[in-house]
């Protein structure tokens, strides 16, 4: 095994032990499942793999929604790690970056071909069938309603005006996670969201059916 392969094991056994049991979506098969995104993703493109992978795997190692809106935390605690471990001076800092600018929130564009496949790879597990699944569980974490038909979504105009949302979960579909095709960087991404945008849609319309007592 050599030095760059024992990197990701060491942090996949670290993330998995620190996440296993987290229950709001944000869990290790989430970062499982970004990180077999993002290098699907990579394949045709000339980029560093190990910067990607290990970028989605430590990507929510400290997710600024649980530690009281501070967005230094995960590039702290991600910094942190990899000097441990003794990954080179380039190679963190590329890493920290894509960490400090793949948020939905932060409305960033990442600054390099490998952060913006880790944000299309973070952004792809946010919409479908598991971006529904996940979109619920987090909406129950919060104890937010399913679901309020005198409170209608909002597009936000800043961040912080994101962040203090607490408006009921479907409301987030088209708050967020129906906008995040058309945010895909790159062409692989974009053919993966499709589909997925496609079944949000057909979600919507049956959830809605049901409510009104349609179907």
């Amino acid at each position: 095994m050599n030095l760059q392969s024992q990197f990701i094991k060491s942090t996949e056994i670290h993330i998995k032990n620190l996440l296993e049991a987290e229950g709001t979506g944000h869990d290790w098969w989430h970062i499982d499942r970004v990180r077999i995104n993002a290098l699907a993703i990579a394949s045709p493109y000339p980029v560093n793999e190990f910067v990607v992978e290990m970028a989605a795997l430590l990507h929510d190692i400290a997710d600024h929604k649980f530690h009281d809106g501070d967005e230094n935390i995960g590039p702290q605690k991600a910094t942190e790690l990899l000097t441990s471990m003794g990954v080179g001076e380039v190679e963190i800092r590329e890493i920290v970056t894509i960490i400090r600018e793949i948020s939905f929130s932060k409305g960033l564009v990442p600054s390099t071909l490998e952060g913006k496949i880790v944000q299309d790879a973070d952004r792809l597990d946010a919409i479908g069938a598991i971006g529904i699944a996940r979109a619920f569980a987090y909406g129950g974490h919060k104890q937010r309603l399913i679901y309020h038909p005198d409170i209608p979504p909002t597009l936000y105009t800043s961040k912080d005006e994101y962040k203090k949302s607490t408006s009921p979960t479907i409301n987030h579909f088209y708050e967020k996670l129906l906008l995040l095709s058309d945010l895909m960087n790159t062409e692989e991404a974009k053919k993966l969201a499709t589909e997925r945008h496609k079944f949000m849609e057909l979600y919507l319309n049956q959830f809605f059916d049901e409510w009104k007592g349609v179907k």
